[in-house]
């Protein structure tokens, strides 16, 4: 069978868990990268199984079943939701998350960084949009076998450079949160460095839209009201194996009359 840059496949050794799309082939070997989970991969070409695009990424169910969980009175009250600056090293699922929030009618700012030099841009993109809520993600990894700490993660050492100047900047986590991290990211260190929301605490993949729901709900939670921690959470795709966090207020100011 032949396979071409931007075919979705699946990979037959792992039972056909996890949908990629081919961004390279050299010889026998394909680069894939996930369509909904943050990650790359390499494989066999011999190893792929072409998908059917139908299993494509739906992302506009997602975008119903947020909407379904807000709940305002426009009749008597007016709302001012908080706005979101997320960076990311990846341009496609920025894409993706930047169509969410627009789907969602919630005010956000997408600069793709790679993730290196995310801790140098952090101050002045802060300074440049003053948000209420920080998205910073990416790409990430952690691998088993290394013994060297700064080495086990792909990127983590970056989103946790990245969340110490954010900290910095505004050392308030409620003026300033901050979601961090990417697929099998070191949750405990961003916690740690500052961020208010991290992935990933049992070291999984996280969906790609899975920060910007943490964002969007956190840009319509009360400011003057604590949010449901757990209930935040387990909107996410894999729930508290994927993120963690910290119990916060929300961004959202609510104004009478309307």
């Amino acid at each position: 069978m032949d396979f071409n840059i931007g075919d979705l496949v699946t990979r037959k050794s792992h039972n056909n868990d996890i949908l990629f799309k081919i961004i390279s082939i050299d010889d026998s070997i394909a680069i894939l990268k996930g369509v909904d989970l943050r990650l790359y991969a390499d494989s066999l070409v011999k190893d792929l199984e072409k998908a059917d695009n139908s299993k494509k990424n739906n992302d506009q169910v997602i975008v119903e079943e947020n909407i379904r969980d807000i709940v305002m009175d426009r009749s008597k009250y007016f709302y001012l939701p908080g706005s979101i600056l997320h960076i990311d090293g990846d341009s496609d699922y920025l894409e993706r998350c930047m169509n969410f929030y627009k789907e969602m009618n919630v005010k956000a700012n997408g600069i793709t960084i790679s993730e290196d030099l995310m801790s140098d841009k952090i101050p002045e993109l802060l300074n440049e949009y003053k948000p209420d809520i920080l998205v910073i993600t990416g790409h990430d990894a952690y691998y088993k076998k290394r013994k060297v700490d700064t080495t086990e993660y792909q990127n983590s050492f970056n989103f946790v450079e990245a969340v110490k100047k954010a900290r910095k900047y505004e050392k308030s986590q409620d003026k300033l949160i901050i979601i961090a991290g990417a697929c099998q990211s070191n949750y405990e260190e961003l916690i740690k460095a500052g961020a208010n929301f991290a992935s990933s605490p049992k070291r999984i993949n996280i969906h790609a839209l899975d920060p910007a729901i943490i964002a969007t709900s956190l840009a319509f939670s009360d400011k003057s009201k604590s949010i449901d921690l757990i209930k935040l959470i387990e909107k996410t795709k894999y729930g508290s194996d994927g993120i963690g966090g910290i119990i916060t207020n929300g961004t959202m100011y609510v104004g009478y009359p309307r």
